[in-house]
């Protein structure tokens, strides 16, 4: 009897051994594909390639002078603006024009002339990535292409499907209207798709149509974009597959976006628009600042706590208490406090302008050193819109400052009003001068000051009021 009810008692154990054991180790194996599943959803850039002009689009000094004064709609005092902002811009005598401004026809744009300018830059990046990636555009899965300010019929990313042949089931998307921060919205759309779809190669594309969106008015808050934008664009090659790990350049870490578009002020602050003369063109109002301080500050609040480690945080939240309320709608003011360097070595700020720039830098209590590769982008290339932040990017690199296990805060702003920022790892060293091979040598230059002023200073001479100007 006392045999049968020890017998009876092992059984029982068994019985609740196999009760719990069978569970959890349920739990355990999903546990275990979850964190397989995690590995396969990581997002790893492999090459990036930024365009470079030809050097007969070149817009130096005389040949800026010459297109603003063939404009007769301009009088003495639009001149002036136009100096001034010249000047304090940031823009050196290197950037690149649209063709068709260059030969004068930028108040009677095509078609034809529109599709050839994104045609040049979207070719030529994406034949360089294949080349020096080794990849096939027939391996291609997922194809983004962001280009604001033309739409057309057959779409872009169609054409892009065309001209290399690729496949049949390749997923393509095409963004427009998203302004200078859509590269990193396309980079998210990669980044989403890459959770669901596995062993998975994706292109993204960034530009920007300049030449048939040139502002022919006289309006100031128009004729700023004139100043400040120019052709650039860039092609990057994006994976999930872990066995090409080795090879990439970067992984990406967090990516945070924020939209401001309920906002009615941060809305109309960036917004393509015709004057009372009827001509078209992008107007940059004086709230442009303060949309970006307004999405910057929601931004963070995001972002932060993915970035800093919580030793900074709880020391952020401690100092706060006893530090007097910062205005979150100045942007110098908005990450006061903020000790960005725990948690990153790196900072890609959009290049948008110098003001964004320095307002950007003032925020975060970043350095000269911080803020060198944005200034120089910009003194280099200009305002290239979306694909601005991989010229920044590119001086990084090639100045080989970059290294292993280094991460990279990259801030974007755009109309909408959106402020989209990411964080990047570096896999490897890097040291490829990229775009900027032929003149990373001489950079940072002694001097950024404009030589516009040097010739045409004399407009800001109280005189000049009464000077009539031959255009011819």
């Amino acid at each position: 009897m006392e045999h049968t009810s020890i017998l009876s008692s092992h059984v029982h154990m068994e019985l609740l051994l196999a009760i719990f054991l069978f569970p959890l180790a349920y739990v355990i194996i999903l546990l275990c594909k979850k964190l397989l599943a995690l590995r396969d959803q990581n997002c790893y850039m492999m090459h990036y390639e930024c365009f470079k002009a030809s050097e007969d689009l070149k817009l130096n000094t005389d040949t800026c002078a010459s297109i603003v004064m063939r404009n007769k709609n301009l009088g003495i005092e639009e001149y002036k603006f136009l100096l001034q902002t010249i000047v304090s811009s940031g823009i050196g005598e290197d950037t690149y024009s649209p063709r068709i401004v260059l030969s004068g026809q930028e108040d009677t744009p095509s078609l034809k002339d529109s599709l050839s300018e994104i045609e040049e830059i979207m070719y030529d990046t994406l034949d360089k990535l294949f080349a020096k990636t080794g990849v096939s555009p027939s391996e291609i899965d997922i194809l983004v292409v962001n280009v604001s300010l033309l739409s057309p019929s057959p779409s872009l990313t169609a054409r892009i499907v065309n001209r290399y042949k690729m496949r049949e089931d390749i997923k393509s998307y095409n963004l427009s209207g998203m302004g200078c921060s859509a590269s990193l919205l396309a980079i998210d759309i990669v980044r989403n798709i890459f959770k669901v779809r596995k062993n998975a190669l994706a292109v993204v594309v960034s530009t920007e149509s300049m030449g048939p969106n040139w502002y022919c008015g006289r309006e100031k808050s128009m004729m700023l974009s004139n100043c400040l934008f120019r052709v650039g664009g860039c092609s990057m090659l994006l994976t999930n597959k872990r066995a090409m790990k080795h090879r990439a350049l970067f992984k990406l870490n967090c990516l945070v976006r924020t939209h401001l578009g309920s906002n009615d002020e941060a809305y109309n602050c960036c917004i393509q628009i015709e004057d009372s003369l009827g001509f078209r063109g992008f107007c940059l109002t004086k709230k442009l600042t303060k949309a970006a301080a307004l999405s910057f500050t929601e931004n963070l609040k995001v972002l932060v706590p993915k970035v800093l480690p919580l030793w900074a945080l709880l020391r952020y939240v401690i100092a706060s208490r006893y530090r007097k309320k910062t205005d979150s709608r100045v942007l110098e003011l908005v990450g006061a406090g903020l000790n960005f360097k725990t948690g990153v070595e790196h900072f890609c700020i959009h290049p948008g302008g110098r003001a964004v720039i320095d307002g950007v830098g003032k925020s975060l209590g970043l350095t000269e050193y911080d803020l060198e590769p944005a200034r120089m982008a910009l003194h280099r290339f200009g305002n290239t819109s979306a694909g601005g932040l991989w010229y920044v990017l590119g001086y990084m690199e090639a100045k080989k400052r970059l290294k292993k296990g280094d991460r990279i805060l990259m801030i974007s702003f755009g109309a909408g009003f959106k402020c989209n920022n990411c964080v990047w790892q570096v896999m490897n060293d890097l040291e490829d001068a990229n775009v900027w091979e032929d003149c990373i040598a001489s950079y940072p230059p002694k001097s950024v000051v404009n030589p516009f002023i040097e010739k045409y200073g004399w407009i800001n001479d109280p005189s000049a009021s009464f000077v009539k100007l031959d255009w011819n």
